[in-house]
This record gives structure tokens, C-alpha cells and sequence, in this order.
């Protein structure tokens, strides 16, 4: 069944026919008929947090599956009819396939949903439209780099579990965040590879006459044409924009062709393109938000837009149309390091905006104050995050102590008021649960917390059953899971060794690498120096001592990336390689390359320990940590970012679900600061936490080691998960004053009517 959307692009009145997905149906005329459905399924995301359709995918033929990245729709395209004859008499198989199909028709048909119930104000003819520069759904579509795209791919899964009305806009880089390998040298090479959009579950938005939905955008003073493309995920709309077109200039064509590339030139025209660009789509798909959502300030651009447009409606001047624009936006900032907030000179301004603030019946110096942290200055540069606090009702940071470290940090905008008082307030980012969980822990949650748990997952007393959980199965599953991750951290070492070209005796030794019986922890994150990746290296000899132990030895797999532009990040990464080679240590240290998402789920189930060692407060949330709760791991970290809310101790100060790092010395000492938390590890690692894991029964289960399991996922399940969260943005800012149902909240949002105004009039 059809249905029509009536939408302005180019400023002649389109038609947009949308199907449930041309793509799906023809693939489905390539199957046998009692397949037909696995194109729906493989056209929409919901996929991959269901772990029965995972493997329903695999079992097609496990080769293709591999080699094809995970992804469902090249996969079916790619494998012989002949296997899917088989598959399609096969009454096994169907069983399966019928079942998940009568699951996901459910799931998409249900209207009294948490949010129908809790928040009907949020209606689907005026959604929620969330903006970010990059979605991190699963492996197979590599649009995403790191934390900020995977916090937004699970927001946008617990909103269609959830069904909160929402749309995401993003950008569709042609190649995505760089692959990383790394040479004989263990320095890191970067290079790209071409994304297969046509063989992707994603498919292009066109018109009733077939021709790609698109709209235009002025960059400098050349037209761009933006089209665009849609993945499903559940029952949310993810809009990806993209500039790859014939009739656009090489140059603009390459505006989408790498997240997070080029100079600045190009990071600003990204940012117009998904800003201005994406609000510009909006009204072409004749979707009109209620609610705008920009999830950083890659996205602020968006407010000019939404700002222009309604003085064209209503024929009023910028300041008096700025209240009404403010009311309909609101801002999540996710970095206190100053670095990562973007800026762009008046020079760089003027280059790209001269055409664009007449239109806003603003003068040159009226508009750069909107981004301006210093009025009067004509050296200042624009602030994104500025244009942001400016212009949205709410602010918040990602955890409480980041909506501290933003107060403190700009408070410069808002001199009239105390720090205290500064409007940003805090949501407390989670995970996906049901993404991030391991089949094996899920059927478990299923056996003794509830058959539905994670449609439960906010119900506290949900977390309390975990007590029931025999100790032996928990450490039984637990233990299959490192085997896995051993298993894929030796599969990926002996691909990345073998393309280096290293001997057969290095690579046939990769067998002997890593033990499924020592205690294993996991460091995995970008590369950056505050990141502080190696720390353990800090005293060498002490750390030689506790990862070479015969008697209680210890090992740890690290992954992750540094930015091209990082020399600092790469050095450290090579460092790292340098220690893995030593003979004390060769068998306990592995450094798993390119990592993404697929990796990361093989880490934070598989792993004892989870290692988080920033420098304090710079870790705004960091959401790694939570995904290896859900897991049953520990998390061993500086208290900052999220897990100051989630570590919790007993009377005597020791920790009941993990570990705290050092101590904030309240210094600028770097060294200082790294001395005392490389102590700190080294203490617990010797004191703590080898003892406690070595500490078992005659069956070799660690009594002590799996109650602190079971706390860690008590405490942390409920709490740090993206069902909370967006119950937190729902409640709290989407639609402030909305039925809540005794719900777990992490979030302190203040209440102002007059955030920034007056201030930008210049």
C-alpha cells in the first residue's frame, strides 16, 4: 500500500510515493516465495538487535556473511539461488523466519506504546527531529567514528522501542571514518574504501515520477544539490544526506565523502549541508517537527534555517520570530574539551554566509554575534555551540559532572549569572541494552529475570532477580564469551599480520596468544593523549611484573584509532605495540586493529575488566563501560564521566560494582596526575583485583568475583540504559511535564525562558 506526501523541492510541488521499501520489494522478487520476507527484514535495522534474525542472516551461508561485513542485503543478493532453494523447503529454517516475521510485524504495528501512553503531546504528524554527524547502527553501514555516532544510533533504537514519534538527519559519507591498519613499525596507516550504497540496507528517497528527492543549498556561491537516503531502524526514519551526484561540482561531490576529513573549508560546508540542508529536506519529505534535536553542534546551522524560514512565513524580523525558534530547539553537548567544539573564523564566515544573513534581515555584524563568545570583538571567531546555547530552550551535557564542566566552561555567555546558575543541565547517557547484551546473557536475563526483560528494562525491581542467578551459570557463560572474544582478537591479529607480511612462525604463534583462563582486560577507544591509552606503561617494570605473573597472571586487549591528524594519539598506539613484543609479556598483550562496532561487541562481552583511565573531567560520559554491565564485566575507571553515578561503594569505601582510579588531585600536573592514577591501577590490579578473581572454589568459579557481576548488573542495568535516557529527554525536554510512571531519572534539566536573549542583537 501507497501513500502520498505533498513537498516543495526546487520550488516546483512534488509528490513523494512511499512504499514500505522499493528496494525490499525488489529483492524480494529474487527469492523463492517463502523467503519473500527476509527483504523486509533485511531493509530495516531492527535486525540487529534481535540476536534470532542475526543468525537467521548467518545461516544463509556463514562465507558470505563474513565477507559481505554483516550486511543482510548484500548477503542475499550475493548467495546462490541453489542455497536459497534449500533454505526456502527447509521446515527448520522457515520456523524460524516465520516467527521473527510475526514478531516484527507486531513491533511495527503496536500503538499503545510507553511513549502513546506517557507523552501523547509527541505526535507522529509533528515528530522529534534529531540531528547528528554520524549514526553508529551496526558495522554493516560505517557511518560513524566512535562514542558521539553509537550514543546516537542506540537513541535512535530506544526511540523506536520506546515509540517516541522521531527522525534523525545525518550525512551518508560515501567512505565513511577512515580504516586503520597499522605497519611493521606499529605506526598507524589510514586509508578508505568505497561504501556499496546500492548494495546497503538503506534505499534512495525519490518522487512519484522516480527521480531522487532533492533540494538545494549554497555553499560559497556554488548550488549543491543534496539527495537523499533512508534507513528504516524499527519504527524510526534515519534521513541521510548526501552530495555524490553527477551534476554536482568534484569538489561538492566530495562534501559527503568522508566523515570527520579535510580542513575547515570542508567542515563547514558539512555543516551546512546537514544543518541547513537537513531542515530543507524535512520540509521537502512534508514532515514538520515539533521538536528539533541537535545532538552536538555539528548540526547548529539548523537553527539559522529554522530561523529563516519562519520569518519568511510570517514576514517578522529575526528577534521577533528568535523566541518561538528557541522554543522549538534543543541542545545536547557531549565534549568538555574545548578542541572538540568546532569554530570557524569571521574570514570563513563571510566566505560561506554573505548571501545567506541578508535573508535573515540580519546585518553582517548582528549574525557572527550569534556565534560570538565575546561581543564587539571582530576577531572572534563563530562558536557552533555558542549558535547552539543561543538559540535552543535547554542545554545539557551527558553526565552530571560534564553539565558541571559546561557550566564552568561557558559560562563566559552568561555573565549575569553564577555558575550555579548557568542554564546547561545534565541527561546521563546509557546503551542500547538489547544491542549490546550477548545472546548468551539475554537468554539468561530471559530464564530468571523475566521471558520480556528488556521490554522491562526500566523496571527496577526487574534488576533484582539477578540475585537468583545460579553463580556457575552465570561464570559458565561469562567464560564461553572471553573464549569467543580470544577466538576473534586471534582471527583479526593473523589477518592484520599476514597483510603486513610477517613470517609464517608469527603468524602460526597468534594460536598461543592470549589465555581464555587469565584474567582479561579490555581497553578500547580513540586514541587520544587525554584518553591516556598508556597509562599502564607509566612504570615498566612494575608492569612487566603483573602481566608476565606465573602465579596470577593478567592480560589485555586494546583497540581503537587515532585520528589522522593525531601524531600524539598514533605514537601511543605504536608504544603500545612496541610493549606487546616484549618475550615477557608477548603472549598477554594484543592490539586488535580497525576497530568498529563488531569488535567492540566481541569486547564488552567477553571481557573481566573494562580499563577507563582519562584525564579527569575530560570523559564526558563514555558509554563503553556501560555495555560491559549489561555483560556481567567490571569497570575499572577514573571516576569520571558516568561512572561517578554508577560506582558504588560499601561503609568502608570499597567498591561493591567495580573500581575507582587514583584520585583528583585538583592539579595541572600532568605528570603528577599520571603518576598518582598509574599507582592507583597498579595498587588494585595487585591488591584487589587479581586476588579476588583467583579466589575460586573447588568447581574454579570466583564466588566473590560473580557477586560483584551480579551488582554491577543490578546497579547499572536499569540505570545506564538508552530506554532511561530517552524517558529522561522525553520527560524532561521533549515534553516537559508529561505523565512519568515512577521511572529511574539521571537528568536535572533548569527551567528558563530567557536563555540568550538580547545578547546576540550585536
Amino acid at each position: 500500500m501507497q501513500f502520498f506526501l505533498s513537498l516543495q523541492c526546487r520550488n516546483k510541488a512534488y509528490m513523494v510515493t512511499t512504499l514500505i521499501s522499493t528496494s525490499a520489494t525488489q529483492l524480494r522478487s529474487k527469492l523463492p516465495s517463502s523467503l519473500k520476507r527476509l527483504a523486509d527484514l533485511a531493509y530495516n535495522y531492527w535486525w540487529c538487535w534481535v540476536a534470532d534474525q542475526v543468525s537467521l542472516f548467518e545461516m544463509v551461508n556463514p562465507v558470505v556473511w563474513e565477507e559481505c561485513g554483516h550486511n543482510p542485503v548484500a548477503l542475499l543478493e550475493l548467495v546462490s539461488y541453489d542455497r536459497l532453494t534449500q533454505l526456502s523447503i527447509d521446515p527448520f529454517y522457515l520456523k524460524r523466519l516465520n516467527a521473527l516475521v510475526a514478531e516484527f510485524d507486531g513491533y511495527m504495528a503496536a500503538q499503545n506504546t510507553w511513549a502513546s501512553r506517557v507523552a501523547p503531546q509527541i505526535s507522529p504528524t509533528h515528530p522529534v527531529a534529531y540531528f547528528c554527524a554520524e549514526f553508529g547502527l551496526h558495522e554493516s553501514l560505517p557511518i560513524y567514528s566512535g562514542g558521539l555516532g553509537i550514543l546516537a544510533g542506540d537513541h535512535l533504537k530506544s526511540a523506536s522501542d520506546l515509540g517516541v514519534p522521531l527522525v534523525a538527519i545525518g550525512l551518508l559519507y560515501r567512505q565513511g571514518y577512515f580504516r586503520q591498519r597499522l605497519n611493521r613499525e606499529g605506526w598507524q596507516e589510514d586509508y578508505y574504501v568505497d561504501a556499496p550504497f546500492e548494495q546497503m540496507p538503506l534505499e534512495l528517497v525519490k518522487d512519484a515520477g522516480d527521480r531522487p528527492v532533492c533540494v538545494d543549498v549554497q555553499v560559497r556561491h556554488r548550488v549543491v544539490k543534496v539527495q537523499v537516503w533512508k534507513v528504516q531502524v524499527g519504527r524510526v526514519s534515519l534521513y541521510l544526506l548526501d552530495t555524490d551526484r553527477e551534476d554536482n561540482d568534484p569538489i561538492d561531490r566530495w562534501l559527503t565523502g568522508h566523515l570527520y576529513g579535510g580542513n575547515q573549508e570542508t567542515r563547514i560546508a558539512q555543516e551546512i549541508v546537514l544543518g541547513i540542508g537537513g531542515v530543507r529536506v524535512l520540509h521537502a519529505l512534508g514532515i514538520e517537527p515539533g521538536i528539533y534535536h541537535l545532538n552536538e553542534g555539528h548540526a547548529a546551522f539548523c537553527l539559522l534555517e529554522v530561523a529563516k524560514t519562519e520569518i519568511q512565513r510570517t514576514g517578522q524580523s529575526f528577534y521577533d520570530v528568535e523566541a518561538a525558534v528557541r522554543d522549538r530547539c534543543v541542545f545536547t553537548t557531549h565534549t568538555p574539551v574545548p578542541a572538540g567544539h568546532d569554530v570557524f573564523s569571521a574570514d570563513l564566515m563571510d566566505s560561506f554566509f554573505a548571501l545567506y544573513w541578508p535573508q535573515m534581515g540580519l546585518s553582517r555584524e548582528q549574525f557572527l554575534a550569534l556565534g560570538a563568545r565575546r561581543l564587539g570583538d571582530p576577531w572572534e571567531p563563530f562558536g557552533m555551540t555558542v549558535l547552539a546555547l543561543r538559540l535552543c530552550r535547554t542545554a545539557n551535557g551527558v553526565s552530571e559532572l560534564h553539565g558541571q564542566v559546561s557550566r564552568q566552561m561557558w559560562r563566559i555567555l552568561y555573565p549575569e549569572k553564577s555558575q550555579d546558575d548557568v542554564p546547561i543541565g545534565y541527561v546521563t547517557n546509557g546503551v542500547h541494552g538489547a544491542t549490546w547484551t550477548a545472546s548468551l546473557l539475554s537468554d539468561l536475563y530471559a530464564e530468571y529475570l523475566d521471558p520480556a526483560w528488556f521490554d522491562k528494562v526500566l523496571e527496577p525491581g526487574l534488576w533484582a532477580k539477578v540475585d537468583q542467578i545460579p553463580a556457575a551459570e552465570l561464570w559458565w557463560r561469562h567464560q564461553v564469551l572471553k573464549e569467543r572474544l580470544i577466538a576473534h582478537a586471534r582471527y583479526k591479529i593473523k589477518q592484520a599480520r599476514s597483510k603486513r607480511g610477517e613470517g609464517t612462525a608469527a603468524i602460526a604463534a597468534v594460536d598461543q596468544l592470549l589465555d581464555p583462563n587469565i584474567l582479561t582486560i579490555g581497553f578500547a577507544r580513540r586514541f587520544s593523549p587525554y584518553k591516556r591509552g598508556d597509562l599502564l606503561l607509566r612504570d615498566p617494570e612494575r608492569a612487566l611484573k603483573i602481566f608476565g605473573s606465573g602465579d596470577r597472571p593478567v592480560q589485555i586487549i586494546f583497540s581503537g584509532k587515532a585520528h589522522p591528524a593525531d601524531e600524539e594519539g598514533k605514537r601511543i598506539i605504536q608504544r603500545l605495540m612496541e610493549w606487546c613484543k616484549q618475550p615477557e609479556i608477548q603472549n598477554r598483550v594484543a592490539f586488535v586493529e580497525d576497530y568498529d562496532m563488531y569488535t567492540a561487541r566481541k569486547l564488552v562481552q567477553g571481557v573481566d575488566i573494562w580499563l577507563n583511565n582519562p584525564r579527569r573531567p575530560l570523559e564526558a560520559s563514555g558509554t563503553s563501560g556501560q555495555k560491559v554491565c549489561f555483560n556481567g564485566g567490571l569497570n575499572c575507571s577514573v571516576l569520571d564521566g558516568w561512572w561517578c553515578e554508577g560506582y558504588q561503594t560499601d561503609a568502608n569505601g570499597k567498591g561493591l560494582n567495580g573500581w575507582a582510579i587514583g584520585e583528583d588531585a585538583h592539579t595541572s600536573n600532568q605528570e603528577l596526575q599520571d603518576k598518582i592514577d598509574s599507582d592507583s591501577l597498579y595498587t588494585l590490579l595487585e591488591s584487589e583485583i587479581l586476588p579476588l578473581y583467583y579466589d575460586q572454589d573447588q568447581d574454579g568459579v570466583p564466588q566473590g568475583w560473580v557477586k560483584m557481576m551480579k551488582k554491577s548488573i543490578q546497579t547499572n542495568g536499569f540505570a545506564f540504559n538508552t530506554h532511561r535516557m530517552l524517558a529522561d529527554y522525553v520527560t524532561r525536554i521533549y515534553a516537559p511535564g508529561s505523565a512519568v510512571e515512577s521511572l529511574p531519572s539521571f537528568a536535572q534539566i533548569p527551567v528558563t525562558s530567557d536563555r540568550g536573549k538580547g545578547r546576540s542583537e550585536g
